[in-house]
């Protein structure tokens, strides 16, 4: 049978990420024997072994990373697939709202921008309802693949726009941006080099796929932290020309010379079929 359900993938992502029995079923509020024969029987219906069990743990087969990659993608459709729909029901209703686009962008980039797009796509003959979504630095394709946003902006190299459709918006240098009394302060520019081990002064780390990179700098949860941890001395931080829009008094930013430059693109679903979209993509483009 080339069927699944999406209980059996829920099911067993939660043990494939767990790699526990235990902890799977405490996290799906079951107990353990009916989550142990539904893995069971799946593999069963599948007819290869998805998990190795032994006395050091469970392990993941090569079938079972195969199930693993996805059925997380398919789990993200179905749940975009209900997102969007909910969103887009509205607007069927007589008297109802508009139809409702989710735009999601990285806090504080590509501002200038970001203002021209929604007030030239408002302008337009019934133009939908735009909700900013504000993410953090590379949450943007996953908010696109679990329906969260319906279009992004993201910016290369950070963010990889690799299976969604996509228009280039524009391209800018990269700043380090640093506390306005430190000495790398005064500085006209600045390579990478000079701002990769700054004694008492680390680079921020922001989460990538849900974890963090090893270093001694500061775990950013949000902006407003990272912008006090810049204005108290404590970190510095790589980010495209356009953040300058955001920059505190305690603030200074310096052109870096060898970082490579980061582009903005407008990014969505290659399957949408949204006339919404489409006309917000044109603006987008036309801009």
């Amino acid at each position: 049978m080339d069927t699944l359900e999406t209980r059996e993938l829920r099911y067993f992502i939660a043990v494939a990420e767990e790699l526990h029995y235990g902890r799977a079923a405490e996290r799906l509020g079951m107990a353990q024997p009916p989550l142990s024969r539904a893995i069971q029987q799946l593999e069963r219906r599948l007819g290869v072994s998805l998990l190795t069990r032994n006395r050091r743990g469970v392990s993941l087969t090569g079938a079972g990373e195969v199930l693993l990659h996805e059925g997380r993608a398919a789990l993200d459709a179905t749940t975009a697939a209900a997102r969007r729909t909910r969103r887009a029901g509205g607007a069927d209703r007589p008297g109802g709202p508009r139809e409702r686009l989710v735009l999601a962008v990285k806090a504080a980039a590509a501002h200038e921008l970001l203002h021209k797009l929604l007030d030239a796509y408002a302008a337009e003959p019934d133009a939908a309802e735009i909700e900013v979504l504000p993410s953090g630095t590379c949450e943007q394709g996953e908010m696109l693949r679990d329906g969260r946003a319906d279009v992004a902006l993201m910016h290369t190299p950070f963010n990889s726009v690799a299976g969604f459709d996509s228009e280039e918006l524009m391209s800018e240098g990269q700043i380090a941006i640093l506390p306005a009394t430190h000495p790398l302060a005064a500085r006209r520019t600045l390579s990478l080099a000079d701002i990769s081990d700054v004694p008492g002064l680390p680079l921020a780390r922001w989460a990538r796929d849900g974890t963090y990179t090893p270093g001694p700098g500061p775990e950013i949860h949000d902006q407003t932290q990272l912008a006090q941890l810049i204005a108290l001395g404590r970190t510095l931080a790589v980010f495209p020309d356009s953040a300058r829009a955001w920059l505190w008094a305690e603030h200074t930013a310096v052109p870096l010379t060898d970082a490579p430059p980061v582009v903005t693109h407008i990014a969505w679903p290659a399957h949408s079929r949204s006339l919404a979209l489409a006309e917000l993509i044109r603006t987008a483009t036309r801009l």
